[in-house]
């Protein structure tokens, strides 16, 4: 039995979750165009018949602008100890620059073996692709770099076989049958996060957290907390067509999740400033 952790890391929006959850093999980490997605380390669970694969799903590397943001920066320069490898993902739809050489920087001086992930080349002409890897490759030492699409799956199950290699033997630090690590409760609270992230734009997404209240056999109870009177209002909607909408999405994955049906009850509060307040980022687990 083989088995370790892989830390997870790249700028912002490259697709790191997503390609977490297509490794694991089904949803792990939330997703959404909107960068900062990711705001605490998540561990996805790849369970196979000979190995373990622990993935550290990481916030994106950034400048911090608040309290949020410096805890955010704190859980990925942390997550780098005793790691068996790292999975440096970028995007092969984006010019390799500045931001991901500052990366480089960083995950190869750690020590670990660095694998590359070049995402999101579904629907790339091969010659842009081979550009994008030719210049992936000038990044650093490089263990192996492989062209995925974490949408697609094409090329994952050859990166999942590489990573899996890197790893030592070793027990299983998970049950078989678990995908994450996150508590029911912290997976609920995604979700519907998640999808209040997919339909609101600007200084919005950034602004909205979730609070799950109460889970009881047949309900469940959450808050939805941003920082402004406006965004509140933005997040009801006309008539409550917002937040009514956001539950209509969330309620299915919730209860795909939980096995069972449930009715959500969806609260909207203004909590001022909450990505500044110490107390509030620690009761979020952030």
């Amino acid at each position: 039995m083989r088995s370790g952790f892989v830390a997870v890391a790249g700028r912002p929006n490259v697709g790191k979750s997503t390609l977490v959850n297509a490794l694991c093999g089904g949803k792990v980490a939330i997703v959404s165009d909107k960068p900062q997605t990711t705001r605490r380390r998540i561990h996805g669970i790849a369970t196979g018949d000979d190995h373990q694969l622990v993935l550290a799903d990481l916030p994106g590397f950034q400048r911090p602008r608040d309290a949020l943001t410096e805890h955010m920066q704190r859980t990925v320069e942390s997550s780098f100890q005793d790691v068996d490898a790292i999975l440096f993902v970028l995007s092969a739809r984006e010019r390799i620059g500045a931001g991901d050489r500052f990366i480089a920087q960083r995950v190869f001086t750690l020590g670990p073996p660095v694998v590359i992930a070049l995402n999101k080349v579904d629907r790339l002409k091969p010659g842009h692709i081979a550009t994008q890897m030719t210049t992936a490759s000038q990044l650093g030492g490089f263990h192996a770099l492989h062209p995925v699409s974490a949408k697609t799956v094409d090329g994952v199950a050859a990166l999942r076989d590489e990573l899996v290699e890197l790893l030592p033997e070793g027990p299983l630090y998970f049950p078989e049958d678990q995908r994450t690590d996150l508590s029911v409760e912290a997976q609920i609270a995604e979700l519907i996060r998640e999808k209040a992230l997919a339909l609101t734009r600007d200084e919005v997404p950034h602004a909205i957290t979730v609070e799950v209240e109460s889970i009881e056999e047949t309900a469940i109870q959450a808050d939805l907390l941003v920082e402004t009177e406006s965004q509140k209002q933005i997040l009801i909607g006309r008539g409550g067509s917002m937040v009514k909408e956001i539950g209509t999405r969330a309620r299915p994955e919730i209860e795909q999740l939980l096995g069972r049906h449930v009715f959500l009850q969806l609260r909207v509060k203004v909590k001022p400033r909450w990505r500044r307040d110490e107390s509030m980022l620690e009761r979020l687990g952030i």
